[in-house]
């Protein structure tokens, strides 16, 4: 299929910023040419408009996409293991295959209408585990956005499950899909055995794949690893084998200094989720320690990036007043290279012959001039997912006009608020996880 979008004001790359007044010619999944467009194939008229590269979470949950106004009737958690404990830990014992399948649907529908083109989950489902990752694979496929997926793996739920958490990362990674790819998941540290860890490292090792992980979001994390190895997060994972290039940690909120030194050492990636973290009062990650290596994530708090790039910029710079404003764009553009890797597509998250034909088109009219050199200006103080119009992923508009053309949005919003229901009476019936990590007490 070919398409031109005409007469737009194209972002062709957010590091640096570059516009240019240009046709986007796609063909066969593929920006084709930025430049006049030939005659003779279909044009989407773009005047007036901004075309950006689809933004990237690069961590987010989608389970928890049915949470939203989620009744709540225990006692206030008063720490964040009480918040796994007596929410999210609970929360995911209650999903099944319908409602996993439903919260993938309704979580891929609200990232492409938010201008999200790729999402990098993180996936629990401890009394389904087996073929998860396929129901969550063909949901996103269904509404037609690009995804990196895998199991979260942990010892939280006793010894059989870890296995078949593990089994189920290692069957998705046989798989071939066009717009899915998988990871190895594992939830963090404090709740991973020595032997679940090893077997989580094998079979990244074996698919030459990497580990996502949640690293030191609180120090509970650090206080565990601590008591049981001697040893900090990071370096326990290291000692495995977890920590490469490939690996992607989410949070890093409590690492210290030589922490710090050693992800670098190994290049590993940060997925910082600023909106969480100051949700679940962990603390700050200090970003700036990371540097190139920080990537965006929302950690299952929706799936707009640019919210959660605004966010984890204004929190950065209460730190850093001297902290630039391209900083943002600078870490959405590091997500799409760091999807572009895993698909293999190092162009990905650029608009530029030969790249995927990853798009968003914002109905944005700029109030004061748009140029290379204030577009992080606009991006901060300006845009926002209501500008987004239409959507391509791989050279196909899956959302025109802010509608799906995949699916019935409006279907998918009904269905997803029977499941919600169910989902919310189960839960009712699920008391507080009893899992506590070493060196502290249980509730």
């Amino acid at each position: 299929m070919s398409l031109a979008l005409s007469g737009g004001t194209v972002l062709t790359a957010l590091d640096p910023p570059r516009l240019a007044q240009a046709d986007i010619v796609i063909a066969h999944g593929r920006v084709a040419a930025v430049g006049p467009a030939p005659t003779g194939i279909p044009r989407r008229d773009c005047s007036g408009c901004v075309i950006i590269p689809g933004n990237v979470n690069a961590h987010t949950h989608l389970y928890s996409a049915l949470a939203r106004g989620m009744p709540y009737r225990l006692e206030p958690p008063a720490n964040f293991l009480q918040i796994l404990q007596r929410v999210w830990w609970r929360l995911d014992r209650a999903l099944d295959g319908e409602i996993v399948r439903a919260s993938a649907l309704v979580g891929g529908m609200d990232a492409l209408l938010s201008g999200t083109t790729t999402l990098i989950d993180h996936h629990a489902s401890p009394t389904a585990i087996d073929g998860s990752l396929d129901l969550v694979a063909d949901a996103l496929a269904e509404v037609g956005i690009r995804s990196v997926l895998c199991y979260e793996v942990t010892d939280r739920d006793g010894p059989e499950r870890a296995r078949a958490g593990v089994r189920e990362n290692e069957r998705f990674l046989q798989t071939q899909r066009l717009l899915a790819r998988g990871l190895v998941g594992a939830h963090a540290s404090f709740t991973l055995s020595p032997e679940t860890l090893a077997d989580c490292v094998a079979i990244a090792r074996e698919f030459q794949s990497g580990v996502h992980i949640h690293v030191a979001e609180d120090l509970v994390d650090e206080r565990d690893a601590e008591a049981r190895f001697r040893r900090r997060v990071a370096h326990r994972l290291a000692d495995t084998g977890a920590l490469n290039e490939r690996a992607i940690l989410a949070h890093c909120v409590h690492v210290d200094g030589a922490e710090t030194a050693l992800i670098l050492e190994t290049g590993a990636i940060v997925a910082h989720n600023a909106r969480s973290n100051m949700n679940n009062a962990v603390g700050r990650a200090a970003v700036g320690h990371f540097g190139k290596r920080v990537v965006l994530g929302t950690d299952g708090i929706g799936d707009d990036m640019f919210a959660e790039s605004q966010a984890a910029y204004w929190r950065a710079r209460e730190d850093d007043v001297f902290l630039s404003m391209a900083w943002p764009l600078q870490r959405l553009a590091a997500g799409a290279a760091l999807a572009g890797r895993i698909f293999g597509e190092p162009l990905l998250g650029r608009i530029e012959p030969g790249a995927p034909a990853d798009l968003t088109v914002l109905q944005y009219t700029p109030p004061t001039p748009l140029e290379d050199g204030n577009v992080a200006g606009h991006w901060l103080f300006g845009l926002s997912a209501r500008d987004v119009r239409d959507v391509v992923v791989a050279g196909e508009l899956v959302v025109a006009d802010r509608r799906l053309t995949r699916v019935d949005q409006d279907e998918i919003a009904a269905a997803a608020a029977g499941q919600a229901a169910r989902l919310w009476q189960r839960l009712e019936e699920i008391g507080p996880h009893e899992f506590a990590p070493a060196g502290v007490g249980r509730r």
